[in-house]
């Protein structure tokens, strides 16, 4: 199986995620692909991003500057997956996923893994911009989106009383991106297991000489 870590990626108070993960998360775990581990910022506070090249430790195995630092990115290289769960804020992600994201420094845990997208809004744009910047951000990191997001819009009303959603276009679509998920997910860990290139970054750096 194909361990997918799902990060919730808000923390404050009175957010609309619980009710996209009482809904999203069982399908999820029912999955035959999938083990599921849930990564809850809440859990994982972690200090703002200062890392730089100085601070990692030994490049071989990096300590960073803060112990949870180190924990952060040692548990997101466990996973074989990613499925990002976010609103949308001013156009764009939270800024504590954003520094989550960030803190995976120079271990390049996300790279050549598979990476999907729950996102939801108070409006009718169903957090479809902070999906597209996520997009952009996780592509930074050499993970692997997949094509097909779940989008729900209207959030406070998009689930009725016994938690299911009121368009029932969301489950097949969450079904299609999970399905697309495990499918990438199982050959980028063949491919891996085959042996990897250096990060490109460090090629380039390396074949000009730079330190």
């Amino acid at each position: 199986m194909l361990k997918l870590q799902i990060i919730i990626g808000s923390t404050r108070e009175g957010r609309n995620s619980e009710a996209v993960c009482r809904w999203f998360v069982p399908i999820a775990r029912a999955h035959r692909a999938f083990e599921v581990e849930i990564l809850d910022l809440r859990d994982w506070p972690l200090p703002f991003f200062e890392e730089t090249i100085a601070t990692v430790g030994d490049f071989a195995n990096p300590t960073y500057s803060d112990p949870l630092v180190k924990r952060w990115n040692d548990k997101i290289r466990e996973a074989d997956a990613y499925l990002i769960v976010t609103p949308e804020y001013n156009h764009s992600i939270p800024a504590v996923l954003k520094n989550a994201i960030d803190t995976v420094f120079f271990s390049y845990s996300f790279r050549q893994k598979p990476v999907a997208f729950v996102g939801y809004s108070l409006g009718f744009t169903a957090a479809a911009r902070a999906v597209e910047h996520l997009t952009q951000i996780m592509v930074e990191t050499e993970a692997v989106p997949v094509r097909t997001s779940t989008l729900v819009p209207l959030v406070t009303a998009a689930f009725d009383e016994k938690g299911q959603p009121t368009s029932p276009g969301q489950t097949v679509t969450l079904n299609a991106m999970l399905d697309d998920l495990a499918w990438l997910g199982k050959a980028l860990k063949t491919a891996r297991s085959e042996g990897q290139l250096l990060p490109a970054a460090l090629r380039i750096r390396a074949a000009s000489g730079r330190k």
